[in-house]
């Protein structure tokens, strides 16, 4: 199977991943115009896009462009202050930006490369419960904005939905289905966001079976005095998390109709991702960026090498040495050459 066929499947599968294209080079280097590889939110790697230097760079941008959803060009050479001409002739001075990061070789190569990298991920999803008129404004815009929703509602509700709805591609399921649709939050799938809007035919049932599991935001539409009731039920009920629930759900925007109402909605969806941990876009990072503070480990499971400050992946480094009981990680064998020449030196700076 081509790269071209493995990137279809996985996108016939729904799984998330980011592809790296060889835009532009400048010899010596061993990646060539068109070179491609694909990069998992885990941090593999299928496919050739250059050597150590390259592959652990284009590894950490891949996954900040797969947090962030959008795509980054990376320019990598040995003067981060140049770029590549048009048709790889000579430099030009580039500085980074969130679309173009610029970046130095830490390996020894006079060589350059561009790479492009593209974001492929899920479509977030995005759980409504009910059949009121907010719950149909709510999944018209959702859909709108590219959301895999799901209609969750009871057997008489899907069939008044089934004839009377305007059709729009969703997902509509019973209150019977609904384990089956949250389990797939706990098994690989980003969570989802949930909104009860059913107006008091099945609020508590529904958020009691929704809080057992990982969702990403939960809100009820509902008064809040209504919505201190259903809280007190749960609650009662000793049902974890009830204190996590957006009442009444969606920002003060003094909505009034049912599509204003949703607006608020999504708008207070957007504004808890992007406050959760690792929700918001992801800033530049350059190597040599890290801080005192974060210059050995930057996050779980990666380091930062010492030499050149690019994060590495703890679990797939080859080049490490350890001195004095500490471990330190490196992208290439250069950077650890480097480094035990004088181990002092690169200490005292981290």
């Amino acid at each position: 199977m081509d790269l071209l066929e493995r990137m279809a499947a996985l996108r016939r599968d729904g799984q998330s991943f980011a592809v790296a294209t060889v835009v532009a080079r400048r010899a010596p280097v061993s990646a060539h115009l068109g070179d491609r590889a694909i990069v998992f939110p885990d941090g593999r790697m299928e496919g050739f896009i250059g050597g150590a230097c390259s592959r652990e760079i284009i590894r950490q941008q891949a996954l900040e462009v797969l947090q962030a959803r959008y795509g980054r060009l990376v320019s990598i050479r040995p003067d981060a202050s140049e770029s590549i001409e048009p048709g790889g002739r000579g430099p030009r001075i580039e500085q980074s930006t969130a679309e173009h990061v610029v970046i130095p070789m830490s390996c020894a190569s006079e060589g350059a490369v561009d790479v492009y990298v593209e974001p492929f991920v899920e479509a977030r999803r995005l759980l409504v419960f009910g059949a009121t008129p907010v719950a149909d404004a709510l999944a018209r815009l959702a859909r709108s904005m590219d959301y895999d929703v799901c209609r969750v509602v009871d057997a008489r509700e899907q069939r008044d939905i089934a004839q009377t709805a305007a059709p729009i591609d969703v997902t509509v399921v019973t209150l019977d289905a609904l384990e089956t649709i949250l389990r797939e939050g706990d098994s690989g799938r980003a969570a989802p966001a949930v909104v009860v809007a059913s107006q008091g035919h099945y609020d508590e049932q529904a958020l009691e079976s929704i809080l057992k599991y990982h969702v990403s935001y939960v809100g009820l539409v509902a008064s809040r005095k209504r919505g201190a009731t259903v809280r007190a039920v749960l609650q009662a009920n000793g049902v974890a998390g009830a204190a996590d629930v957006r009442i009444p759900a969606g920002l003060d925007l003094g909505a009034r109709t049912p599509s204003e109402v949703a607006l608020s909605i999504l708008a207070e969806i957007v504004q808890a991702r992007q406050l959760q941990p690792g929700g918001a876009p992801a800033q530049v990072t350059a190597p040599g960026a890290a801080t005192a503070a974060t210059s050995m480990t930057s996050s779980p499971g990666s380091a930062v090498d010492p030499v050149c400050g690019m994060r590495v992946a703890v679990a797939t480094a080859r080049h490490t040495a350890e001195v004095d009981g500490v471990i330190h990680y490196f992208c290439c064998a250069n950077c650890r050459t480097r480094f035990l020449q004088d181990p002092q030196q690169y200490r005292i700076q981290t």
